[in-house]
């Protein structure tokens, strides 16, 4: 057998054929790299449509910012509390390349509703959304206000003896309660009695009308019935019937409300994020359904000490603050 020589002598490969080899791999790890690199987060737009520049709306959009993805953009437009200026904006939202709105209050809540229509809109710090039909295919929205069943059955457990709850309102700005709250009262043996007025001036003997009736007041948020001035009225008539006062504040409470029951603002926009993603996501409007977020409630120990109230230790674990 005839012996090879050692070492093999190389054949020479073309310069030509060097380069394209060198070419063909280099788009090989191109691809390779843009296969397994992760893709890039899309930035979306919010445009924020504010009804006024007050604490709780601000609190709600810092809620929402905090929440939403770092690459978000924002732009905010505060109508200050003109209705003609917010469909303005609207329309300039319209026109501009925003995915998505988030209206903070009711006036922002009905430009949108007016102005925009294939943008997809979710309202919050909305008190009484049904009143103001925010109701379309594009629009969803999340509560800020509580059912009031598990109201009631807090305050059944504070007021074992409880049979009637009384509440002022001005049916020009609040709805009276709904005929499926007063059922849910009466499931827990409880009556709601109302009383109407036009003006602050008849807040006074409404009041003592309603205190000789009831074995609690129920404070809405009606400007009509309570402003800073009232409500240390509304408090020591309150006071002098031993009849215990129900918010929907903590600042009630610290002024001397037996309990407060409310949703925080910061957490309504928080909830709005959520809904904000899941819709940039992909998923649809859930229009039919408004999300509720966690509720909240502080209780005052002093006065339940001076009208001789106990709470329940199970209540007092419940609360989020007890003065």
């Amino acid at each position: 057998m005839q012996e090879i020589p050692y070492p093999l002598s190389q054949p020479r490969v073309p310069a030509p054929l060097i380069a394209l080899l060198r070419s063909a791999a280099a788009c090989l790890l191109a691809l390779l790299h843009s296969a397994w690199s992760p893709l890039p987060v899309q930035a979306h737009e919010v445009a924020i449509l504010k009804s006024a520049n007050i604490a709780p709306y601000n609190q709600a959009i810092s809620g929402f910012k905090s929440s939403m993805p770092r690459e978000t953009t924002f732009i905010e437009y505060d109508l200050k509390g003109d209705a003609e200026v917010g469909r303005k904006y609207a329309a300039k939202i319209r026109a501009s390349g925003a995915d998505i709105v988030l209206a903070v209050g009711s006036k922002a809540a009905i430009a949108a509703r007016l102005e925009l229509f294939d943008i997809p809109i979710i309202h919050s710090m909305v008190l009484y959304p049904a009143k103001y039909d925010l109701k379309a295919p594009n629009i969803a929205g999340v509560a800020s206000t509580l059912p009031i069943g598990q109201q009631l059955t807090h305050l059944r457990a504070v007021l074992p003896n409880l049979k009637r709850i009384g509440y002022l309102y001005d049916p020009d700005k609040t709805p009276p309660f709904s005929s499926d709250a007063a059922h849910q009262a009466r499931q827990l043996g409880i009556t709601l009695i109302d009383r109407q007025v036009r003006t602050e001036e008849q807040v006074p003997m409404a009041l003592r009308e309603l205190l000789s009736e009831v074995d609690a007041l129920w404070l809405t948020a009606d400007s009509t019935v309570l402003t800073e001035e009232s409500f240390s009225f509304l408090l020591s008539a309150a006071f002098e019937r031993h009849v215990p006062v129900i918010g929907f504040d903590p600042e009630f409470v610290r002024k001397g409300a037996l309990m407060s029951f409310w949703i925080d603002s910061a957490d309504v926009g928080r909830g709005a994020a959520h809904l904000a993603q899941s819709i940039l996501a992909g998923s649809p409007v859930p229009s039919s359904k408004t999300f509720l977020p966690k509720h909240r409630m502080a209780l005052n120990q002093g006065t339940a000490d001076y009208l001789g109230i106990t709470i329940p230790p199970g209540i007092l674990s419940l609360a989020d603050e007890v003065r």
